[in-house]
């Protein structure tokens, strides 16, 4: 196969943009969760109607790659109220997951080629959650007074809970979820950035009997809770994660040792524990992330990666259940492609995908075991179906064809024979 050093690929990643429930979601109580089929039905049902939007969900952006026809063979039915393209532009899928969990490691690592198959560590009881042993240790090392929370939560609500108490004093917010991590919130301010970073990095080294897959810094300002929720307390920009590095080299690692520039833009590094980045770019907000995006294919020539985390749908809207919020980031976000779309060239496959589901509508506030559209453009490929795919990997598989990398032992390319340009 001819290298493909001329070729770069462009990898979005929309953060918890489930399609459908996984085959094996009945073994995480997921079973029916469909974080697209749910956000349009209430918005057929006008349940999302408001300042920031109204009436049937409109991605006709999406919907020209493919989504609604990869949602309708993910799940056997037409999304409500959308009335999907005859034709589409892009080749459209849908892939399961095959790692353990459904956790942002996992599914990331997975769609670079490298599936979990290990079980990660969790913190299972709601209260009191942690191991005393391992706070004291984190008190002790750390100096500090003391901690709250030790409990599963919701990040803006236990701000909202416990941020004066925090400011009162001085004991930082520990807390987890259903996924493999232990986040710990304080104020950018009072507490100290750097200080709240340094105590994640003794977290990080203190969890590594547990097999915790990621301690994540919190940040964030304000002076007391308002009306009952966290308005008086804002989440910043700073949040930074503690991300154990994969078990094998993923798509970013290869290319990188290959020669090739690896652009992580938003979380992205932080979830690869930085292993096989050339160059990281922070952005806070969607447009800001699209903002940046552009600015990197601006900047990048062949044998090259950008790759973007959209981590917005997950933490504002999936997390917090806000299925009107979801419906207008998701159309914001769809207004935002045509500028990426007119940036192609023919050396560029671009794929856009997701790494678990959080359906604003399920119960609970944790992630969703999800099937994820897998939607491409470029790259040699006709529109049309890529079919259902057995594992993320098929992603990274077909990215590491592209840009002329050896194969992983996971994953089957779903390029067309000669899209590299092999004899």
């Amino acid at each position: 196969m001819t290298r493909g050093t001329s070729h770069r690929a462009i990898l979005l990643v929309l953060d918890s943009f489930g399609i459908g429930a996984g085959p094996d979601a009945a073994r995480f109580a997921d079973e029916g969760s469909d974080t697209l089929g749910h956000i349009t039905a209430a918005c057929a049902r006008g349940e999302c109607d408001g300042p920031d939007r109204a009436g049937p969900l409109a991605l006709p952006n999406l919907a020209r790659l493919g989504l609604f026809h990869a949602h309708h063979a993910a799940t056997s039915t037409w999304a409500e109220g959308v009335t999907p393209f005859a034709e589409v532009i892009g080749a459209w899928g849908h892939a399961a997951e095959v790692s353990s969990g459904k956790d942002t490691p996992s599914g990331h690592w997975e769609i670079a080629g490298v599936p979990v198959r290990f079980e990660w560590g969790y913190f299972r009881d709601e209260q009191v959650s942690f191991p005393p042993e391992l706070l004291a240790a984190l008190v002790r090392e750390a100096g500090l007074p003391g901690v709250l929370g030790d409990c599963h939560a919701s990040g803006t609500e236990i701000i909202a809970r416990l941020g004066e108490e925090h400011l009162a004093t001085g004991k930082p917010i520990v807390y987890t979820s259903g996924d493999s991590v232990f986040q710990i919130a304080a104020h950018e301010e009072a507490f100290g950035l750097e200080r709240l970073y340094a105590l994640c990095e003794t977290a990080r080294r203190l969890l590594e009997p547990y097999n915790i897959g990621r301690v994540i810094a919190r940040p964030f300002v304000g002076e007391k809770a308002t009306g009952g929720d966290a308005a008086g307390f804002t989440r910043t920009a700073n949040r930074r994660d503690y991300s154990v590095e994969p078990p094998s080299p993923t798509l970013l690692q290869r290319l990188h040792d290959d020669g090739g520039e690896v652009v992580a833009i938003g979380k992205i590094a932080d979830i690869y524990a930085h292993c096989g980045v050339s160059r990281t770019v922070k952005a806070s907000g969607h447009d800001a992330l699209m903002d940046a995006t552009l600015a990197a294919l601006e900047a990048t020539e062949g044998h090259a990666l950008v790759m973007t985390n959209f981590v917005d749908f997950d933490t504002l809207h999936g997390h917090r259940r806000d299925v009107a919020g979801y419906a207008a980031a998701l159309e914001a976000f769809d207004a935002r492609l045509p500028e990426l779309l007119a940036r192609l060239g023919d050396d560029d496959l671009l794929i856009l995908t997701a790494d678990h589901g959080c359906d604003p509508s399920w119960s609970g506030t944790d992630h969703t075991r999800e099937q994820v559209p897998v939607l491409a453009l470029g790259g040699g490929l006709a529109p049309g179906p890529l079919g259902a795919r057995e594992t993320f990997a098929d992603i990274g598989q077909s990215l590491a064809e592209w840009l002329g990398l050896p194969p992983f032992a996971d994953g089957t390319s779903f390029l067309e024979p000669d899209a590299t340009g092999a004899p």
